[in-house]
């Protein structure tokens, strides 16, 4: 049988591709999108509040694959890069590499969520088509030949997706987070049962003291969010955002067309002192688990981002039935706190020879490097023998 004909078309923006078409491509259960981040108006949120677009290194070429009667059957979310800033994935070693040796990194591709260090798939192809999964890789290629990107770089793959990716050429690539599994607790104290004593001590001994003198945590979502509250938050993240990478890569307009376009899909955590505001988290919801994202806070309380971030997110996950807490990049002190090592995975294709020989070596290292931290950080998990699954 010969294989399927496919047309490829590059759209410069997230506006020119009609939501109902894109999120028909999206996986999905019962209509909703599974994952957030993949919703189409998650990436409008980031392409009209100016966040994610050419301005800021992030020009949209999404690709969207049709058959031959013009029907979508693909997608792959990406970006034309000028940085690699908002990735998570870091390959600034790679960039330099290449420039000391006369070469040019930028601009590159990038098939991701921006900001949002989240697995979520990018070969987006509802009947799971091998031939569709593979014209969208030949498809990224060619349109780095066509806009002279040195790379392409799939970042927060599920695993089949980089290991397919690897089939044809690219290079599969893996690092860790920490996530939070629910195993049907009832609430927080059958999850704290599961614990050493001395961690069950700890985490009490915290929760109790980021909640002094009457601090309080609130659950907001939906149209229960106004955009005073989205002023306090930003309060919040801009304090963060100052303190860690100097600018923030999200402004106001973006969470205001958040709660236009998905607040159904978020869950704002702020804690406050009497009727203020002090601190807070945005979260998202997904078909079966809680995504942890931004965090911040105008005072300074003993605990309060643990438990904010952490344990306000799995007692929301233990009373709606989530499976899992994601809880964001990098953060070995999750360990202590009950989030437990996983893989993640990208793949990533390089177009100049000698600077793909040199990323394979290392990556032929980086893995079982990988590999064995993920073994060590597991003896490190907080919970009693026998109780960890």
């Amino acid at each position: 049988m010969p294989a399927p004909s496919y047309t490829a078309t590059i759209h410069p923006s997230t506006a020119s591709i009609g939501a109902a078409a894109w999120n028909s491509l999206v996986p999905q259960t019962d209509g909703v999108v599974d994952n957030p981040f993949l919703d189409h108006a998650f990436f409008l949120a980031l392409e009209e509040s100016g966040c994610a677009t050419g301005k800021t290194g992030w020009q949209p070429q999404h690709i969207l694959l049709s058959d031959e009667a013009g029907t979508p059957v693909g997608l792959m979310p990406l970006f034309l890069k000028s940085h690699s800033m908002g990735e998570y994935v870091f390959d600034h070693g790679w960039a330099n590499a290449l420039e000391r040796a006369g070469g040019r990194y930028y601009p590159k591709l990038q098939g991701s969520v921006p900001f949002t260090p989240a697995t979520a798939p990018k070969l987006l192809i509802p009947s799971a088509s091998l031939d569709a999964q593979s014209a969208l890789l030949s498809t990224a290629q060619q349109l780095a030949a066509r806009t002279e990107a040195s790379s392409v770089h799939l970042t927060f793959v599920p695993e089949a997706e980089a290991s397919l990716a690897e089939t044809v050429g690219w290079l599969h690539r893996t690092d860790t987070q920490f996530h939070w599994h629910n195993r049907g607790y009832t609430d927080f104290e059958q999850f704290l049962d599961t614990l050493a004593s001395r961690k069950r001590k700890t985490i009490r001994r915290e929760r109790r003291d980021a909640l002094v003198d009457g601090i309080t945590v609130k659950w907001l979502t939906g149209a229960e969010i106004t955009e005073a509250h989205w002023d306090a938050f930003f309060d919040f993240y801009e304090d963060t955002g100052a303190r860690k990478w100097g600018r923030p890569y999200l402004n106001r307009a973006f969470f205001s067309l958040l709660g236009q376009y998905m607040a159904d899909g978020v869950v704002l955590m702020l804690a406050y002192d009497g009727p203020n505001p002090i601190a807070g988290a945005i979260n998202f919801r997904g078909r079966d688990r809680l995504f942890g994202r931004n965090w911040g806070a105008i005072r300074d309380v003993p605990f309060l981002h643990f438990e904010v971030c952490y344990y306000q997110a799995i007692d929301y996950a233990i009373a709606h039935k989530l499976a899992v807490v994601e809880a964001g990049a990098q953060g070995e002190h999750k360990l202590a706190r009950g989030y437990e090592p996983v893989l993640t995975h990208s793949a990533h294709w390089i177009g100049h020879p000698g600077l793909r020989r040199a990323v394979a070596d290392y990556l032929a290292e980086e893995r079982p490097a990988v590999e064995h931290q993920q073994e060590v950080l597991e003896t490190f998990t907080p919970f009693r023998k026998g109780d960890r699954q």
